[in-house]
């Protein structure tokens, strides 16, 4: 049994095995943990594999997790099924509506830039598909979270759409779409600035929204913006990650938080996609002018710009089998989240921590 949790080191599952829950996302019920995710364990650098289904675990501890099969299971003999291997099913989420008890899957699928909605009577399913493909104001759908009011019950999406744009939608009272009541987070953004990796969390009645910036798998600056409510106006404070020498979110991906249960401590959920890919400053740099450049014809990229680009695990070319986890409590300073590196931390020392 561990203790602690130790970030980007290979985390096991309790029959030894690597867990494999990445885009992940953690639901508590009945005293447990669920943490849910990507399937990765046949995706590897050569081949079309995507992801094998979406998995589940719990824990009672946060340390230590036992696997409990597929949410959603892979369809690896029919090709025509939204769950073939083949197809980039991306970042699932769930939550619950307490007015009718269902459980509201959506997952993104970045092949076809659409979302699909699923519901179930139980968390780890059978779940039933809703909406095969959606598209919010028939936009293109990129990364997203879903958010829950805890005293109205209101849900909302806020996704990234057309890699162009942040937005926020109040969702329908059945939580499967959305309705007209939406807000700008961000607007008119080319790659690698254009935001994704969405992640909103609540701490002291504020409403935060984390994001990345756009270069695949390749770790890059994380930013935070925090509003007044759901639908924003949101304000952006800064990257919140304190003396990260890699200039890239200390290597990692935002995929979602939790709350440790009783406390006000929020955990950040990362993904260290390409382990063996250790992003530095000035790989960052010289990433961010090729990527530039195709968008902004005053940036001006070099050949080794370029090539630096072209030799960067980017989508393809990722073996995301071995991809890492990166899990870190956020602290505070004021009003601003920090997130500090820790070589170990443990989970039940956790009770809220200020700066």
């Amino acid at each position: 049994m561990r203790k602690c949790i130790r970030p980007g080191e290979v985390w096991l599952d309790t029959t030894g095995q690597r867990i494999q829950a990445h885009g992940g996302s953690v639901f508590f019920e009945d005293g447990f943990y669920y943490w849910y995710g990507e399937d990765k364990s046949h995706t590897g650098k050569k081949g079309k594999i995507w992801t094998w289904g979406v998995k589940c675990y719990r824990s009672q501890d946060l340390a230590n997790w036992e696997d409990m099969g597929h949410i959603v299971a892979p369809a690896p003999e029919n090709k025509e099924s939204l769950f073939h291997p083949n197809r980039r099913l991306d970042r699932p989420h769930i939550i619950k509506n307490k007015k009718n008890g269902k459980y509201v899957l959506w997952l993104k699928f970045c092949d076809k830039a659409h979302f699909t909605i699923l519901t179930s009577d139980a968390l780890l399913g059978p779940y039933t598909l809703v909406n095969p493909c959606f598209r919010p104001d028939g936009r293109k759908a990129g990364d997203f979270d879903l958010a829950v009011d805890a005293q109205s019950g209101d849900g909302y999406l806020y996704a990234e759409l057309d890699h162009k744009e942040v937005l926020v939608y109040k969702l329908t009272k059945d939580y499967c779409g959305v309705t007209e009541e939406k807000s700008v987070i961000y607007t008119s953004l080319n790659p690698p600035f254009s935001r994704e990796g969405v992640t909103h969390f609540i701490h002291s009645g504020k409403h935060y929204l984390l994001t990345s910036g756009m270069t695949g798998y390749v770790p890059n600056p994380s930013e935070i913006a925090v509003a007044d409510d759901f639908m924003g106006p949101f304000t952006v404070l800064g990257n919140p990650h304190v003396n990260d020498d890699s200039s890239a979110s200390f290597n990692s991906q935002a995929s979602g938080t939790f709350y440790v249960e009783g406390t006000d401590q929020v955990i950040l959920m990362a993904d260290r996609w390409v382990p063996e890919y250790i992003m530095t400053k000035e790989r960052y740099d010289t990433m961010v002018r090729a990527i530039s450049s195709r968008y902004d014809k005053t940036v001006k990229s070099t050949f080794k710009d370029k090539l630096e680009l072209l030799r960067s695990p980017m989508m393809g070319s990722a073996d995301t089998s071995i991809a890492n986890y990166v899990w870190l409590p956020i602290e505070w300073e004021g009003d601003m989240p920090r997130i500090c590196w820790r070589e170990q931390w443990n989970p039940e020392e956790m009770e809220g921590v200020n700066l």
